[in-house]
This record gives structure tokens, C-alpha cells and sequence, in this order.
């Protein structure tokens, strides 16, 4: 196991392995594409990728390049927002059914549209960070039909930032941890965090919004 991740990590296939994994976690949240960017980047920080062979001699192979790395998972995260906005955007009736009956889409939906109308898509930068937020809220622009020059600009920060920061964790967790399995579980930990501070950050706003209309329904009852 810790040969072949050694090879990979070596290998100019992380790259596209890298790229399939952000790519496609938009449609399965599931898929450790963070995790992947990490143990590369951690790799790098190592300066070399040592690979047993079959006998006492050892390989060493290249290690992957943080800036390609990192325009790698920026690139394909715009990519599969987009993808999962055209998608939505096309989906129609059965679609924007599917999304009424989840409270959770709706309630994104009605967020972001908000959010994009005044001109501030933080919530699409947040939401990158938060499990299955990307998820969310491509669909949601998507559904809501919103403009792509409204949606885009907000993707492509929110896949520089993420990218960003997972390069950084595995790079700087590797520098001070050393590129041990230790050092990236650490790198993991600290990206797992973000995500659940920004699924709290995303959920805070909805619960404010119900407070409100809550009361709201209850001054109308009064009067």
C-alpha cells in the first residue's frame, strides 16, 4: 500500500488522478480528492519519493510540482462546478422537483441567489469548504438559473482558495511534521476543520433566515 501511493506520488499520473478525483466530487462527495492533494503536496515537501523495489535497491523518483499541483485541483474544481451548473441549468421539471423536496438545496438556492444578486458569492468560496457544499450550491446556481458571469468568477476564487490551502497543508505539514504519515493525517485533520467550520457557516445563515420568518408569521398573526 505505502509503495503504491510512493509511486504515485511520483509519477506524472498524480496529476491526472488529482484532477478526476476534484472533478468528479462534485457529483460524489465521497471521493478523497482533498486527501489526494495533500499526500502530494506532502510528498513534495519531502524533496524526494523513495520506492522499494524488488530487491535492497531503491528508486527515487521525482516529486510533484506544488504550482502544477495546484492548478491542477484549482482547474478541475471550476470544471466540475460547471459541469454540475450546466447540468442543473438543463435539468428541468423533474430536476427543480428534486430540489423542492430537499430542504437543504432550497434553502442553499435561495441563499446563494441572494448572495450572487448583491454582488457577494463569499457563500460559494464557503461552501467549497464544506462537505458536499460544493455539491450544493453548483446545483443550486444551476436550478435557479443564475448567470454563469454571476456564478464563475466566485468558483474560480473558491477553487484557487481550496486548492490553495490543501497545497499548503500537505506542503508546510510535511516542512514542520516531516512527510510521514503522521505529518499528512495531521494536513487531513486541519482540512476536516475547515470543512466543518464552513458547514456551520453555511447552516448559520438558514437558521437566522427561520428565526426571521418566524418572527415575522408571528407580528403578522398579532396585528
Amino acid at each position: 500500500m505505502l509503495e503504491s501511493v510512493g509511486a504515485l506520488t511520483g509519477s506524472p499520473w498524480i496529476y491526472v488522478v488529482v484532477a478526476l478525483s476534484v472533478l468528479l466530487d462534485v457529483f460524489l462527495p465521497l471521493l478523497p480528492s482533498g486527501v489526494l492533494v495533500i499526500t502530494a503536496a506532502t510528498a513534495a515537501a519531502a524533496g524526494s519519493t523513495t520506492v522499494a523495489g524488488a530487491g535492497a535497491a531503491q528508486q527515487v523518483t521525482e516529486v510533484p510540482s506544488l504550482l502544477a499541483l495546484m492548478l491542477c485541483a484549482a482547474t478541475a474544481s471550476v470544471l466540475g462546478d460547471l459541469v454540475a451548473y450546466r447540468l442543473a441549468w438543463r435539468g428541468g421539471e423533474r430536476l427543480d422537483r428534486a430540489i423542492a423536496r430537499s430542504r437543504r438545496l432550497t434553502s442553499a438556492q435561495e441563499r446563494l441567489g441572494a448572495a450572487l444578486a448583491r454582488g457577494g458569492g463569499i457563500l460559494v468560496i464557503i461552501a467549497r469548504f464544506a462537505p458536499a457544499g460544493r455539491s450544493v450550491v453548483s446545483l443550486g446556481a444551476g436550478a435557479a438559473h443564475r448567470k454563469v458571469k454571476e456564478f464563475l468568477p466566485w468558483s474560480a476564487l473558491a477553487g484557487v482558495a481550496w486548492a490553495g490551502y490543501s497545497v499548503g497543508l500537505g506542503y508546510f505539514g510535511g516542512q514542520w511534521l516531516g512527510a510521514t504519515w503522521v505529518g499528512t493525517a495531521v494536513s487531513v485533520l486541519a482540512l476536516f476543520v475547515a470543512g466543518a467550520l464552513a458547514a456551520c457557516l453555511m447552516r448559520r445563515p438558514a437558521a437566522e433566515a427561520a428565526a426571521a420568518a418566524s418572527a415575522a408569521a408571528t407580528a403578522t398573526t398579532a396585528s
